[in-house]
């Protein structure tokens, strides 16, 4: 009796805890579902206006914001500028300003549209192309269509480079004589006796000197008169022994209307640093050039010399091209002088500068010349 008693009360007491227990639900899985990610559409360029012309190296871009599916993360957009218009790595490096830029995680602008300031100059006389597009999380949309603008026309000089666009209405050379700047053309030398003259900030050794011009003719005055030159010093151009003489001859030159060169690395009587064609070259190098027409003359020196002739500007087809190695001497004048046209020398004024010439897109470097300097002049490049 007493062992069913004891029997009895623990079982109660066990019926009593299991009554105060309170059961625990599992919990369930703690894996979110699955995002999906926004749906994008594309911002719509703004401004600049599609080509514009710009009175500035770091210009504003501006978008009309794209759209996205989803509004509680943050919207940020990237742009990109460049040279050209596939935005690949430029081969137009400068080592003064920027050939391609890009800029990311610009905020969204308030009232629908998004705008990136530049803060660093573009190469001028440039036509630079943009893109742009929304950023939100992980996803991007797709680009923008591509605008083009281009920048401010204007010329420098510095250590080892200088650019003088020169259809502006300015120079960063020095006017000698009577020279008129033609709109949309470039700076006209007036007379035999005209030139424009550049000193340099520091001697290039080897290099460029390149640029367009217009107004030659054939069976003009002259006789080895002067499309473009380089020297050192402020002495008689004909015996400076660092003279650098590119012709296109006059009635009277030997023979008429020959593009010839001659070429001084150190001295003016040593003819072993003396380089040119020989007569034969000059002879077979008649060429009737037409004043309508843009010819690109293009010098180059250092252990060789070259000049090539282009009809038609930078990327005309080739008019004349001969060079020689320079192996004796070496070209280093100092100060380092050159010119569109040529000073009065000895030789009297048929062999100075050639009269109605026009002159534009002057690059003189160590140098060649960045592809896409000056491609804000040509509509075509």
């Amino acid at each position: 009796m007493r062992i069913t008693r004891v029997i009895l009360a623990v079982a109660m007491l066990a019926a009593a805890w299991g009554c105060s227990e309170k059961s625990t639900p599992s919990s369930p899985s703690s894996t979110p579902a699955p995002t999906t990610p926004p749906t994008l559409t594309k911002p719509v360029p703004d401004s600049p206006d599609n080509g514009a012309q710009l009175d500035t190296k770091r210009p504003t871009l501006t978008v009309t914001n794209g759209t996205s599916s989803q509004t509680t993360a943050a919207k940020t957009y990237e742009f990109q500028v460049s040279d050209n218009s596939t935005f690949t790595a430029s081969a137009s490096f400068n080592v003064w300003f920027a050939t391609t830029v890009s800029g990311t995680g610009v905020a969204e602008g308030s009232g629908g549209k998004t705008s990136y300031s530049l803060t660093q100059d573009l190469q001028p006389t440039t036509r630079y192309y943009w893109r742009a597009r929304l950023v939100q999380g992980s996803t991007n949309s797709d680009w923008s269509d591509v605008r083009s603008f281009k920048t401010k026309l204007e010329g420098y000089s510095r250590p080892g480079e200088l650019y003088d666009p020169l259809i502006h209405g300015e120079t960063v050379g020095e006017r000698v004589g009577q020279t008129t700047f033609i709109a949309d053309k470039g700076i006209r030398l007036d007379n035999g006796q005209s030139l424009v003259k550049y000193l340099l900030p520091q001697t290039i050794g080897s290099g460029e000197f390149s640029m367009d011009v217009e107004g030659l003719q054939a069976n003009a005055p002259g006789d080895k008169a002067k499309v473009f030159g380089m020297q050192e010093g402020q002495d008689d151009f004909i015996t400076n022994r660092y003279r650098v003489d590119i012709q296109y001859r006059g009635t009277t030159g030997v023979p008429p209307n020959a593009i010839q060169w001659r070429v001084l690395y150190g001295s003016s009587t040593d003819l072993k640093v003396r380089y040119e064609p020989d007569t034969a070259k000059r002879m077979a190098s008649v060429y009737i050039l037409n004043p309508a027409t843009r010819y690109h003359w293009k010098a180059t020196w250092g252990t060789d010399f070259r000049l090539v002739v282009r009809e038609g500007g930078i990327t005309g087809s080739v008019l004349y091209d001969y060079g020689l190695p320079a192996p004796n001497g070496s070209y280093a004048p100092n100060p380092h002088y050159c010119y569109l046209g040529a000073p009065v020398g000895r030789s009297g004024t048929e062999s100075a500068s050639i009269a109605n010439t026009i002159y534009s897109n002057v690059w003189i470097g160590n140098k060649p010349r960045p592809s896409s300097l000056g491609s804000a002049l040509d509509p075509d490049r």
